[in-house]
C-alpha cells in the first residue's frame, strides 16, 4: 500500500511527498526513497520482458513468406543477435524506467523538467545497477600476454578494456540534440521552428536536392567502382547500428505499416506532390537504431554492434559465438567454413545462413538460394560486397594452408589466429596505403602526422557522427552492376543488371558465373563522380530493396532520418 501511495504522489510521509506542486523538482526527487525507484524498475522490466516475449512468439507463428517488403530486407541486415541483444535489452530497461519515473513525477511536481538533470549521482548509479546497465561496463581481467586481438575488441587497451569494443555506444564529439533533451528525435512536431525555420521533411530534401536520374551520372575518371566497394567494406568493419522492432508500449502498432510515431517506429512523412508516392497520408517505414546503456547522463545513445577497430571483423565476426560458427570444425587446420552445396568453378563460396526462412530465396523462388553467412550480417546487401567477403574467406584459407606447410606443429587454433592476424594487417595496409590517399587527396595526406606509437589514453571508439558522415560513399554508387568474362568482355546479354535487381540476390553469384565477373566489373567500371547536383542515383533513392509490386525505400531519406534519430547536431554546430 505504501509503494502504491508513492507511485501516485499521495499519502506520502514527509515534506518531499506532498502533492503541493510548488515544491521544486530537485528537492522532491532527492528525497525519494529507494523502493520508489525499485518499483519503477521492476515495472519497466515486466513491460520490456513481455514485449520481447510477444515479439518472439509472433516470429514463431509467422507463416513462410511468399513475398517480402523492402523493410523486411533492411531488418534482416540490421537485426541484433546474441550479446548485442542482451545489451539492447538492458538499455530498454533503462529507457522504460525513466519514462515510468517521469510519468509518476509529473503527478507530484509542477511544470516540465528534464529527468536526467534532477536525478542525483547516487540515484543514477542505483538505476543503472537495477537495470543491468552497470554489468555492461563490469571490470574484466585482460590476458597478460596474448599476441592476438580478441574477437570482441575488448582488452585492445589493457587499462581501458572497453575502448573500441563491440556492443558499446558510439563516441559523441558534440552533445546529442533531442527534442526533449533525452531521447525524442527532432521533427516530431510539424511546423515547429528551429533557428527560425521549420525542419523540412527528409523525403522533400531527398526529392529536391539529392535525387539523380540513373541516366544523369558523371563517371569518376580517377577512381574505379572498386574504390566505392572498398569504402563500404571498411565501413562494415567499423560500425553497425542495429535496430529492433520490439515495441514496449503499444504492440498493436507495426512499424512496417503505421504512420504514427510509436517507438521504435519513426515513420518518414511524405510531402505533397511527391513524384512517386501520390497519397500524402501514407509514409515510409523507419525503425530507430537500438539504444545502449548510458550510465553517465541517461540520454539516449546508439549501440555499435561491432568493434571500432580495423580488424577484419566483417570476416570473423565481433562476437565469440558467431566467430566460432564461421570456422570449419571438421578438422584442426584453422580454416573458415565454406558452402557445402555449391562451388564457384571449384573455388569456395560462403556458407549459407542457418535459417528455415531465408529472405534471399524470395529474390528468385525458382533458384531457391538462401542468404550467405559471414562475420557481418550485411554480407548479402549487394553483389560487390558479397564478392569481397568471398575473396577474404578464400584468402584466409589459403594462408592457413600455407602456414600449415611451413609450421606442421601448429594446431588449428594457432593457424586460425595467425591467418586472421594477417588478414587484419592486409585490410589495414590496403586502407591506409591505397584507399585513404584516393579519398583524402595527396595534400591532406601530407598534413597527417606519422604514427607516434601506441597511446593508451586515446579512445578509438568510432564516433556517432562518423557513422553518418561515412555514408558519403552512397554518392559514388553506379546504377548498374557490370559483369565481365575472362577477356573483360560483357558476360552475355545480362552483363549489366540494374542495381535494385541485385540486392540480396545471392542466386546471381551461385547461378550466374560466381564472383570473378563481378570483380572484373568493379575494377573496370568507374565510380560515380560525387557532384553537388548529382548526389544519389534513383536506384538507391527510389528503389532500395524494391520487390515486385512493392515500392522500394529511399536511402537518402533513411540517411537523413537516421541523423535525427541519433540526435546529431546540424552541420553548423
Amino acid at each position: 500500500v505504501l509503494l502504491r501511495s508513492w507511485e501516485v504522489g499521495t499519502l506520502i510521509p514527509g515534506a518531499w511527498a506532498r502533492t503541493d506542486r510548488s515544491i521544486s523538482t530537485p528537492n522532491v526527487v532527492e528525497k525519494l526513497p529507494d523502493p520508489f525507484f525499485l518499483s519503477s524498475t521492476n515495472e519497466a522490466k515486466q513491460l520490456v520482458d513481455a514485449a520481447y516475449k510477444y515479439e518472439r512468439e509472433k516470429s514463431k507463428k509467422e507463416l513462410p513468406k511468399k513475398s517480402a517488403r523492402p523493410c523486411d530486407f533492411l531488418k534482416h541486415l540490421k537485426e541484433p543477435v546474441a550479446g548485442t541483444r542482451s545489451a539492447i535489452r538492458a538499455a530498454d530497461y533503462l529507457e522504460t524506467t525513466l519514462k515510468i519515473l517521469k510519468k509518476k513525477l509529473l503527478r507530484m511536481v509542477k511544470g516540465e523538467f528534464n529527468l536526467t538533470d534532477v536525478l542525483s549521482k547516487k540515484q543514477k548509479e542505483m538505476i543503472s545497477k537495477m537495470t543491468g546497465c552497470d554489468y555492461q561496463i563490469r571490470p574484466i581481467t585482460c590476458p597478460e600476454s596474448s599476441p592476438y586481438r580478441t574477437i570482441t575488441g575488448e582488452c585492445n587497451n589493457r587499462k581501458n578494456a572497453y575502448f573500441g569494443a563491440s556492443n558499446h555506444g558510439y563516441a559523441r564529439w558534440l552533445p546529442a540534440e533531442y527534442e526533449d533533451g533525452v531521447c525524442l528525435p527532432k521533427g516530431l512536431e510539424e511546423g515547429k521552428l528551429y533557428n527560425g525555420f521549420p525542419l523540412p521533411l527528409v523525403r522533400q530534401v531527398s526529392n529536391e536536392i539529392i535525387h539523380t536520374a540513373n541516366e544523369n551520372v558523371t563517371p569518376d575518371q580517377a577512381r574505379s567502382l572498386f574504390f566505392m566497394h572498398w569504402g563500404q567494406w571498411v565501413d562494415h568493419d567499423l560500425d553497425l547500428a542495429p535496430f529492433t522492432t520490439t515495441k514496449i508500449d503499444n504492440q498493436d502498432v507495426h512499424c512496417e505499416t503505421s504512420c504514427v510515431f510509436e517507438p521504435p517506429c519513426f515513420p518518414i512523412k511524405i510531402p505533397l506532390n511527391d513524384p512517386r508516392i501520390k497519397d500524402p497520408n501514407t509514409c515510409m517505414p523507419f525503425v530507430r537504431s537500438a539504444p545502449v546503456c548510458n550510465a553517465k547522463t541517461f540520454t539516449r545513445e546508439q549501440i555499435n554492434a561491432i568493434t571500432s577497430f580495423l580488424d577484419a571483423g566483417m570476416v570473423y565476426g565481433s562476437e565469440v559465438p558467431l566467430a566460432r560458427s564461421l570456422r570449419n570444425q571438421t578438422n584442426q587446420l584453422g580454416l573458415l567454413a565454406l558452402n557445402q552445396n555449391f562451388t564457384d568453378a571449384g573455388l569456395g563460396l560462403l556458407p549459407f545462413e542457418n535459417k528455415s526462412q531465408s529472405l534471399c530465396v524470395l529474390t528468385n523462388k525458382t533458384a531457391n538460394i538462401p542468404c550467405f553467412k559471414a562475420g557481418d550480417a550485411r554480407v548479402t546487401e549487394n553483389l560487390g560486397l558479397t564478392a569481397l567477403h568471398t575473396v577474404f574467406v578464400r584468402e584466409h584459407n589459403r594462408l592457413a594452408k600455407e602456414l600449415k606447410e611451413l609450421n606442421p606443429q601448429w594446431d588449428g587454433e594457432k593457424l586460425y589466429q595467425e591467418a586472421r592476424k594477417i588478414i587484419g594487417a592486409m585490410t589495414q595496409v590496403l586502407t591506409y596505403r591505397d584507399y585513404l590517399p584516393l579519398l583524402l587527396g595527396d595534400e591532406l595526406e601530407k598534413q597527417l602526422p606519422c604514427y607516434r606509437g601506441y597511446d593508451e589514453s586515446e579512445d578509438p571508439t568510432v564516433s556517432n557522427v562518423f557513422s553518418m558522415a561515412f555514408r558519403f560513399g552512397h554518392g559514388s554508387i553506379q546504377p548498374l552492376v557490370t559483369r565481365l568474362d575472362e577477356h573483360f568482355q560483357p558476360l552475355g546479354p545480362q552483363s549489366q543488371v540494374p542495381l535494385h535487381l541485385t540486392f540480396s540476390a545471392t542466386w546471381r553469384v551461385v547461378m550466374e558465373g560466381g564472383i570473378d565477373p563481378l570483380l572484373r566489373g568493379m575494377l573496370v567500371d568507374p565510380a560515380k563522380l560525387m557532384k553537388q547536383n548529382q548526389m544519389m542515383v534513383a536506384e538507391l533513392q527510389e528503389r532500395l530493396f524494391e520487390q515486385l509490386e512493392i515500392m522500394g525505400l529511399d536511402l537518402a531519406s533513411l540517411n537523413l532520418q537516421r541523423g535525427r534519430d541519433h540526435g546529431l547536431p546540424g552541420t553548423s554546430a
